[in-house]
């Protein structure tokens, strides 16, 4: 598996490809299309990304001392950004989790071409995935 850093230069990378953010968040929504699916039984309130303007589910399990998250938006823009931060994080340790940087999402505009809401949104998706991280760290000691 893709350490987090590696995974995070590929993204940079492909966003790289795209000459205007028109064709980057046509991107971001093909990205949220190639969600898997989640259980529908993990579409809760308590896995509800508190602080986002489109409802977003989190579901985390731990698999092998790996975190495995799973998704869903129902905003397609909401969905590829949850999209691209499963694709960093899911399958990796909760310590790599908890230490890896977001730098990638400001390399590649992200946070500064997003509504203040979704910017928003997307600061509470990242601290969400972190949080499991922690909680699941805490267990593993």
């Amino acid at each position: 598996m893709a350490e987090i850093q590696e995974i995070q230069n590929e993204i940079v990378d492909e966003f790289s490809l795209f000459e205007d953010w028109m064709q980057r968040y046509e991107y971001m929504i093909e990205l949220g299309k190639t969600l898997e699916p989640m259980n529908e039984n993990h579409k809760t309130d308590d896995n509800i990304i508190k602080g986002c303007q489109s409802r977003v589910w989190v579901h985390a399990d731990l698999k092998e001392d790996k975190i495995v998250f799973t998704a869903d938006s129902d905003a397609i823009i909401t969905k590829g950004i949850i999209a691209i931060l499963i694709r960093t994080f899911s399958n990796q340790k909760p310590k790599a989790i908890l230490e890896a940087s977001t730098a990638f999402i400001d390399e590649i505009g992200l946070k500064e071409h997003l509504s203040p809401t979704r910017a928003n949104g997307l600061v509470s998706m990242i601290k969400q995935l972190k949080n499991y991280a922690l909680a699941y760290q805490a267990k593993l000691n």
